[in-house]
C-alpha cells in the first residue's frame, strides 16, 4: 500500500512541475526543497545528489573580501526519473491525496531544516561559560521542582506538528534570498544541491551558512588541485601553439574560480564573525556598565599575563628556568616587528622613528577581549582610549618615557621589562614580547656592548622551549643580510615553535627580479631555518600617519591584484596579518595547554625547597618577605620617635644647658671675662662685661642656642634608633634605621622665629644682676670654680705639650725633649720670671720685654722667635690668671654679704661671681624655653618628617631592596613570590579546564 501511494505521490509531483510553476528544468524535483525531495523520494537515486567527500583539514583563513567577482556557470546536475507506469487509479488517488502529502512534505522538511539551522548557530556561539553567575542560581536547580521529562511528553509530536500549516511566504523569501546571495547563475545551479545526500550512506550534512562554508572550502581545495595540475602541464609545455593557448586559458580559468569561491567563503565567514563578535560585545558591555552585581571574573589571558609580570618581577634574567609560553617577536632593526605587533594589536600604541633604534627595552603586550578598544599599563589606572588621536600620541609618548627611564646611564637598551594590556573587541587573546631589533653594527651614539646585549636578551627569551617566535624579515632586502634568521635557527633548529613572516611584501614585489624567491623564502627553501608556518603581510606604505584601517584596506587591496596570489605563489591562508594572528593565537594556546600544568608541577617543587630551607635555618621566625620587614621596622621606627615625647623635662633641660655651656665657654672666658678682668675698677669691669654680653646677645648666642637644641634633638633621636632591645633586637633593620635618621634630620627645618624670641629672653636674663639669697651665690661661686679648673686643667696640659715631660717623667719614662720643646721650655722660664716680678701684669707683652726676653735667651745660646715668645705668654698668663681667679673665688665665699650691702667699706669685690651668675642664670632660662620648644614643636615636626621618610620609602622599591638585605630576607621573597606563582597558576589552570 505504502509502494502504491509513493508512486502516486511520484505521479502527482510530476504533473504538479509540469503545468504548476512554469519553471524550465529536466527534472520536477527541482521546485521542492532539497529536504523535501529526499523526504518524498526515498527511492530516488541518491548517486545524482552526492556531494565529494568531505576532506578534513586544518582550517585556513583569507581576508581577501575586495576581489572582483565575476559570473561562474556551475554543472548542472541531471536528475533521474522514476518509471512511469500508467495506472489510472492510482494517478487518481495521487491527484486526491495531492495537498496531504506536499503539506506533509513541507512542514517536515521545514521542521528538519529549521532544526539543522539552530543546532548550527548553536554550534558557533562564543563561549558564554564564564558568565554563568549572569543567570541567577534558582535557574540551575529548576530541574529538581521540574519534571522537564512529562513536559516533553506533553508536547506534540512530530505528526502533529505536520497537520499544521507552514507559513509558506516566509519560506520562499528565506529561499529565495539565500539563493541569491549565494548562486550568481540561474535557479538550477543553487549552490545547495552539493549539500544534499541519500540516506543510504547514513550520513547527514549540515544545512545553511555552515554547510555553505564546509562545501566552498572543499571546492577551494579541487581548484587549487586543477589549479596546481594544470600550471604543471602548462610548465612542461608541449610542441603545439594552440595546446599551449589552451592550457593558459585553462589555468586562468581555474584561477577566476577559486578567487570567486574564496570570495564567497570569505563573505559568509565575515558575516558570522560579525555577528559573533557584536553579540560578544553586546555581554561585555552590560557587564561593564554594571547591570550585575557580582564581580565579573578575569579572564583567562589577564589571569595568565599576571602570572608572567610576576615571574618578570620575580627574576627578569630567567635563573628560575620559567618555560611558560609567551610569543616573542624577535628580527633585524627596521624589519616591522613593532609594525606587525602594531597591526595585531589594532592600534598605532609603539613610538616610531625612520632608520633609529626606537624599541630600547622588552615590551610585554597582553592582548584581551572587551568592550572598548583601551590600553593601560600594569602599574597605572589610566586607560588610554586607543580611538582617539590624542590618547594614542599619549600613550606613545608615555611607552618612549618609560624605555628611556629603564635604560641605565652609560647603555643603550635594557632588560627591563614594560607590561602593557590591550584590549578591544575581535582582538585575538596571547600574550606577545616586543624585543629590541637585532643589529649588526654599532654606531655612533650606542654603547659598544649593545649588539652583545640585544643577543642576550633575545636568546634569554627564545631559549623558553615553550615560547614561539615570531621571526620577523624584511622582504625589502636581500634575504642573505638578514641576522635573525640564523639565531632562530640556532634557539629552534626544527621550527617546532617558529612561525616566519615576510612583511614589506608590495615592495618586494616591485624590486624583486624573480617572484619565485619569495614563493622560495615562503615555502621555506631559502632560509636554512625551518618554522611551524610561513606568511606574507603589509603593513603599509611606510607612512607613519596612516591609520589601522587604511593599512589593512591597502594590505587586502594589494593581495587582490597580486601576480603572487594569481600565479598561486602564495596560498590565501598564508597572507594577511588577520590570518597571521588567527594562527599565532591558535599555535599560542594549544602551548599554553600543553606546557602550563607542567610548569604549575615545576613551581610546586621549587616552593616546597625553599619552604624546607627555612625551616632548616630560621626555625624560630615567620617567613617575612621585604615588604612585610619594611612594615614591622616602620612600626618600630615610629615607636622610638613617639618615646622621644616621653622625655622627662628634667633631662631635655639638663643636656640642653650642659651642651650650651660647652659650645660658649670658650668665648664667655676668653671674650668677655679676661677683657673685663684686665679692668682697673669694678665699675669699668662692669661696664666691659655690660657691652660684651649685648654684643654676644644680639649676634651669636640665640643661633648656637638653636643649633645645640637641635644637636641635642639629633642625639636623642639617634640614641633611641640606634639603642639595641635585648633578644628581640632584629640587626635586619640596622640599615633601614640609619637611612631613615639621616634623611628624616636632613629634610627638618628649626622654626626661623625661635631666634628672635629667644633673643629677647636671653637678653633680659643676661640684664638682670641681683643675686636673692646665698644658695644662689653659692651656686655662681661653684659654677664659676668648675669652670676655672677646668680651664686651669686644659690650660697646663697645653703647656705640658709645648715644653715637654718633665724630669720625673723623663727619669722614669726614659723620654727626652725635642728641640722646639726645650726652646719653649726655655722660653717658659724667662717669662715665668716676668710674672714673678710683677703679679699684676698685663695680658700682653709689650715690645720691650719681647726683646729683653729675646736677648736674655741669646745670651744662654738659645734662639728664638718673637711669635714663639708672644704664643708662649698666652698660655703663661692666662694660667696665672686663672689660678688668680680661683685663690679670688675662695675669698668670695664669703662675700655675699658685702654683695648685699654693694661692696660698701669693703676691699673684697666679687663682680665676677656676679657675671658667672648671670651667664648660669642665662643658661637655666635658655634651656627650659629650648626644651619647650622642643617638646610642643620640633619633636612632633620630626615625627612627621619620619612618617614622610618611611612613605617614600615604601614606595621606592629599590630603595627597600638597598637597605632590607640578607639571605634571610631573600629566601622569604623567593618563598612568596613562589606561593604566588604557584597558586596564580593553579587558578589559571583551573579556570583552562572549564573552558574547555
Amino acid at each position: 500500500m505504502w509502494r502504491a501511494r509513493a508512486a502516486a505521490a511520484c505521479l502527482v509531483c510530476q504533473s504538479l512541475g509540469n503545468s504548476g510553476y512554469g519553471m524550465k528544468g529536466k527534472s520536477p524535483l527541482q521546485k521542492l526543497h532539497l529536504v523535501s525531495r529526499s523526504i518524498h523520494h526515498p527511492c530516488y537515486p541518491s548517486s545524482k545528489f552526492q556531494r565529494p567527500p568531505l576532506r578534513i583539514s586544518v582550517q585556513q583563513f583569507s581576508s581577501l573580501n575586495h576581489l572582483t567577482l565575476r559570473k561562474t556557470k556551475l554543472l548542472y546536475v541531471k536528475h533521474g526519473y522514476q518509471p512511469h507506469r500508467n495506472f489510472w487509479l492510482a494517478r487518481v488517488a495521487s491527484r486526491l491525496l495531492k495537498l496531504r502529502y506536499l503539506v506533509l512534505g513541507s512542514a517536515v522538511g521545514g521542521g528538519y531544516t529549521a532544526k539543522k539551522t539552530y543546532d548550527q548557530w548553536k554550534d558557533m556561539m562564543p563561549d558564554l561559560s564564564d558568565y554563568k553567575w549572569i543567570v541567577p542560581d534558582f535557574v540551575w536547580d529548576l530541574d529538581e521542582f521540574i519534571d522537564f521529562e512529562k513536559l516533553n511528553k506533553a508536547l506534540p509530536d512530530a505528526e502533529d506538528l505536520a497537520r499544521l500549516l507552514p507559513d509558506f511566504d516566509k519560506i520562499g523569501e528565506s529561499l529565495s534570498s539565500l539563493k541569491g546571495f549565494f548562486s550568481p547563475g540561474t535557479p538550477g545551479e543553487t549552490a545547495f544541491k552539493a549539500t544534499d545526500q541519500g540516506y543510504d550512506n547514513d550520513k547527514q550534512y549540515k544545512k545553511g551558512l555552515l554547510g555553505e562554508l564546509i562545501l566552498l572550502q572543499q571546492q577551494i581545495q579541487q581548484h587549487e588541485e586543477e589549479a596546481r595540475k594544470a600550471a604543471d602541464q602548462y610548465n612542461m609545455g608541449s610542441s603545439q601553439q594552440k595546446a599551449k593557448v589552451s592550457d593558459k586559458d585553462k589555468i586562468d580559468q581555474l584561477q577566476e574560480e577559486l578567487l570567486r569561491t574564496q570570495l564567497k567563503y570569505q563573505r559568509m565567514l565575515e558575516r558570522l564573525e560579525k555577528e559573533n563578535k557584536e553579540l560578544r560585545k553586546l555581554v561585555l558591555q552590560r557587564d561593564d556598565k554594571g547591570i550585575h552585581q557580582r564581580k565579573l571574573k578575569k579572564s583567562l589571558i589577564d589571569m595568565y599575563s599576571e602570572v608572567l609580570d610576576i615571574l618578570s618581577d620575580y627574576d627578569a634574567s630567567y635563573n628560575t628556568q620559567d618555560h611558560l609560553p609567551r610569543v616573542v617577536v624577535v628580527g633585524d632593526q627596521s624589519a616591522g616587528k613593532t609594525s606587525v605587533l602594531e597591526m595585531i594589536a589594532q592600534a598605532r600604541i609603539f613610538p616610531r622613528g625612520s632608520g633609529e633604534m626606537m624599541t630600547r627595552s622588552p615590551v610585554k603586550v597582553t592582548l584581551s577581549e572587551g568592550p572598548h578598544h583601551v590600553a593601560l599599563f600594569k602599574d597605572s589606572s589610566r586607560e588610554f582610549d586607543l580611538t582617539k588621536e590624542e590618547d594614542l600620541a599619549a600613550l606613545r609618548n608615555e611607552i618612549e618615557i618609560r624605555m628611556r627611564n629603564s635604560v641605565k646611564e652609560g647603555c643603550t637598551v635594557s632588560t627591563e621589562t614594560i607590561s602593557l594590556n590591550v584590549k578591544g573587541p575581535g582582538l585575538q587573546r596571547m600574550v606577545l614580547v616586543d624585543l629590541p631589533g637585532v643589529i649588526s653594527t654599532v654606531t655612533s651614539g650606542m654603547a659598544p656592548d649593545t649588539k652583545e646585549t640585544i643577543f642576550s636578551i633575545s636568546k634569554a627569551y627564545m631559549q623558553n622551549p615553550n615560547a614561539i617566535i615570531l621571526c620577523i624579515q624584511d622582504g625589502s632586502v636581500d634575504a642573505e643580510r638578514s641576522i635573525v634568521t640564523d639565531l632562530v635557527s640556532q634557539m629552534d633548529p626544527q621550527g617546532k615553535r617558529t612561525i616566519f613572516v615576510l612583511t614589506k611584501v608590495d615592495l618586494a614585489e616591485k624590486n624583486v627580479a624573480s617572484p619565485s624567491r619569495i614563493q622560495q623564502i615562503i615555502e621555506g627553501k631559502l632560509f636554512p631555518m625551518k618554522a611551524l608556518g610561513y606568511f606574507a603581510v603589509v603593513t603599509g606604505k611606510g607612512n607613519t600617519n596612516e591609520s589601522i584601517d587604511s593599512i589593512k584596506e591597502y594590505e587586502e587591496d594589494f593581495f587582490q591584484n597580486s601576480k603572487l596570489l594569481k600565479t598561486c605563489m602564495l596560498k590565501a591562508h598564508q597572507v594577511t596579518t588577520r590570518n597571521l594572528s588567527l594562527a599565532v593565537s591558535d599555535c599560542f594556546w594549544k602551548m599554553v595547554r600543553e606546557s602550563v600544568e607542567q610548569q604549575a608541577d615545576a613551581f610546586k617543587a621549587t616552593r616546597f625547597n625553599l619552604e624546607t630551607e627555612w625551616k632548616n635555618n630560621y626555625p624560630r621566625l615567620r617567613e617575612l618577605d621585604r615588604n612585610e620587614l619594611f612594615e614591622k621596622a616602620k612600626n618600630e621606627i615610629l615607636d622610638e620617635v613617639i618615646s622621644l615625647t616621653q622625655v622627662t623635662p628634667k633631662h631635655w633641660e639638663e643636656i640642653l644647658q650642659k651642651t650650651l655651656w660647652e659650645r660658649v665657654s670658650t668665648h664667655v672666658i676668653e671674650n668677655i671675662y679676661l677683657p673685663a678682668a684686665q679692668t682697673v675698677n669694678s665699675g669699668t669691669f662692669n661696664t666691659t662685661v655690660d657691652i660684651k654680653l649685648k654684643q654676644w646677645t644680639d649676634k651669636q648666642l640665640p643661633n648656637k642656642a638653636v643649633e645645640v637644641a637641635w644637636a641635642t634633638l639629633q642625639e636623642e633621636f639617634s640614641r633611641f634608633m640606634t639603642e639595641q632591645k635585648g633578644k628581640e633586637h632584629d640587626d635586619i633593620f640596622d640599615k633601614l634605621k640609619q637611612a631613615v635618621k639621616e634623611e628624616s634630620i636632613k629634610r627638618h627645618k628649626w622654626n626661623e622665629r625661635a631666634e628672635d624670641s629667644l633673643r629677647v629672653i636671653q637678653h633680659n636674663a643676661l640684664e638682670d644682676r641681683s643675686i636673692s639669697d646665698k644658695q644662689q651665690w653659692d651656686a655662681a661661686i661653684h659654677f664659676m670654680e668648675e669652670t676655672l679648673q677646668s680651664r686651669l686643667k686644659d690650660t697646663e696640659s697645653v703647656i705640658e705639650d709645648m715644653v715637654g715631660p718633665d724630669w720625673k717623667k723623663r727619669w722614669l719614662y726614659w723620654i727626652t725633649r725635642s728641640k722646639e720643646q726645650h726652646v719653649r721650655n726655655e722660653t717658659k722660664n724667662e717669662l715665668e720670671k716676668l710674672i714673678k716680678c710683677n703679679d699684676d701684669h698685663a695680658a700682653y707683652l709689650a715690645n720691650d720685654e719681647v726683646t729683653t726676653v729675646r736677648k736674655n735667651l741669646e745670651a744662654r745660646g738659645v734662639t728664638v722667635d718673637p711669635c714663639l715668645i708672644k704664643d708662649t705668654w698666652h698660655q703663661i698668663y692666662r694660667r696665672h690668671f686663672l689660678r688668680t681667679a680661683l685663690s679670688h673665688c675662695n675669698l668670695c665665699r664669703r662675700g655675699f654679704y658685702y654683695y648685699q650691702r654693694h661692696f660698701v667699706d669693703s676691699e673684697l669685690e666679687c663682680n665676677d661671681v656676679v657675671l658667672f651668675w648671670r651667664i648660669q642664670r642665662m643658661l637655666a632660662i635658655t634651656a627650659n624655653t629650648l626644651r619647650q620648644q622642643l617638646t610642643n614643636t620640633e619633636v612632633r615636626r620630626l615625627e612627621k618628617n619620619v612618617k614622610e621618610v618611611l612613605e617614600d620609602f615604601a614606595e621606592d622599591s629599590e630603595k627597600k631592596v638597598t637597605l632590607l638585605t640578607g639571605k634571610r630576607v631573600q629566601l622569604a621573597e623567593d618563598l612568596k613570590k613562589v606561593r604566588e606563582i604557584q597558586e596564580k597558576l593553579e587558578v589559571f589552570i583551573e579556570a583552562l579546564h572549564q573552558e574547555k
